[in-house]
């Protein structure tokens, strides 16, 4: 037996590979298929089931193509509906895959179909948990997401969570090991370890969800500080039950390559969103007007997800060379299939064919700290956590997530300082500001990280208990 996870660490989500004799399963896959592929081609092995703990909310799942490439079954928990054909398994119902068994455990609170797939290894054992987004590793699934389509409070989604962890994790054996569908990072969860894979034993012992002591407390806690879930989550879990276009379709329209005419001529012609994903260092220095900058070189796909919200989105391109394939396949997991083209050559071709150009101000923290004095205003685009947990003086919290929330609040006549934690974060709400019309602003490079380096006036140091 073969137990592979395969983790993305953009979405901060876990895949899982598993292999026994000459049959395979793979529960959670990512939208593109190829890594899945070449791994059966390798081991030569046969796909029997595509185990799909929920419909995702967060990434597009690649079960679809993947069943049409190989003819495997896609397996989901009770009461799951969705608009293809699957297999909806029962309760604690077994699926054989070469000597070990899979146990479907219907763990609903998360979604309602939420299960969690139980391994049984060649000696009857039970070994691991998949968990999906049942348990996580230092928290469990946020309860409200589904309260739409459950017709639920998500405090009641919570007590649900409550007994479905009570009831089907809890008693499990305290080695059993834990893969959960997502770590630290995703928006998921609120409070998750840096760690991908953990004993239950362990998390008994060290997730504070699983250490409450009655359902009240744990329906208090897990509530307690969720932020917003994005707003894509939404338009995602349509895709993952409705269908969507083969990804091969997506990567082949979007690989199309536009002059800086041709480029231009789209943008009016299509109104499409102008998405730059160089790095915030090259970008400040030039770019094309109204264009919005998100770096690939970082959690790129949800914040996507996060700024532009609507899949639906025309889209064209302005990448480093060599990266446009990266740049399609990334924006399709969060199901962004929109995309009409790139420039080609980048934006060295645009400025080089003479067309206008714009710049962001940007300044060192050196530079800040000499410009700063007590009635400067800085907006801090951090999340909350880290501006309770150290800030700059007086400084506005204006989480990225919400720019549209508080970008109409700012004055255009009056300056301000602009960072996040390193500049990758501001760079994107700079880029947004700028396309709306408000450019009296300076950007900091290298965030509030570089800014502690300086004696501009800061609050004391407060560590978080959790992480939001």
């Amino acid at each position: 037996m073969k137990i592979e996870q395969i983790y993305t660490g953009c979405l901060a989500h876990g895949a899982y590979y598993i292999v026994s004799e000459n049959e395979a399963a793979i529960i959670d896959p990512l939208r593109e298929t190829l890594p899945y592929i070449e791994r059966l081609q390798k081991d030569g092995v046969t796909l029997k089931y595509i185990f799909e703990t929920h419909f995702h909310a967060d990434f597009v799942s690649g079960h679809l193509d993947l069943s049409k490439k190989t003819g495997a079954s896609i397996v989901y928990g009770p009461t799951a509906e969705p608009d293809f054909e699957a297999i909806i398994a029962e309760d604690n119902q077994l699926f054989e895959v070469g000597k070990i068994k899979i146990k479907v455990l219907h763990t609903p609170g998360h979604t309602m179909e939420s299960s969690t797939f139980l391994l049984i290894d060649e000696s009857g054992k039970e070994t691991a948990i998949f968990s999906g987004d049942t348990l996580f590793l230092g928290d469990v699934g946020r309860p409200d997401l589904a309260q739409k389509a459950a017709h639920m409070t998500q405090e009641e989604l919570a007590g649900l969570l409550y007994d479905s962890l009570q009831s089907k994790i809890m008693p499990l054996a305290d080695d059993i090991t834990v893969y959960p569908a997502h770590g630290a990072g995703s928006a998921c969860g609120k409070n998750m370890q840096k760690e991908t894979v953990d004993t239950l034993g362990n998390q008994k012992k060290t997730n504070y969800a699983l250490k409450q002591p009655d359902k009240e407390s744990f329906v208090r806690e897990v509530l307690d500080g969720l932020s917003a879930p994005p707003q894509y989550f939404g338009m995602n879990v349509a895709m993952n039950k409705g269908g969507y276009e083969s990804f091969e379709n997506v990567l082949q329209k979007g690989k199309n390559p536009l002059s800086p005419s041709q480029f231009e001529a789209t943008a009016e012609d299509s109104g499409a969103l102008i998405l730059d994903t160089r790095s915030a260092a090259e970008f400040h220095k030039g770019f094309i007007p109204n264009s919005i900058n998100i770096g690939l070189k970082g959690d790129f796909a949800p914040w996507v997800g996060a700024m532009i919200v609507d899949v639906k989105q025309p889209i064209l391109l302005i990448c480093d060379d060599g990266t446009e394939e990266e740049v399609i396949t990334r924006l399709s997991r969060v199901g962004f299939d929109h995309v009409l083209g790139f420039l080609e050559g980048g934006f060295d071709s645009w400025k080089n064919s003479g067309k206008e150009t714009d710049t962001i101000h940007r300044i060192s923290p050196e530079e800040f700290a000499e410009k700063f004095a007590a009635d400067s205003k800085v907006v801090d685009v951090r999340k909350e956590s880290e501006y309770e947990a150290e800030h700059v003086n007086d400084a506005f919290r204006r989480p990225l997530a919400e720019i549209n929330s508080w970008a109409g609040m700012l004055d255009n006549d009056e300056h301000f300082f602009i960072h996040c934690a390193g500049g990758y974060r501001s760079m994107i709400a700079a880029s947004i500001l700028n396309a709306r019309g408000i450019r009296n602003f300076s950007e900091i490079e290298g965030g509030f990280n570089k800014i502690k380096e300086t004696d501009v006036p800061k609050s004391n140091f407060v560590c978080q208990s959790k992480t939001l």
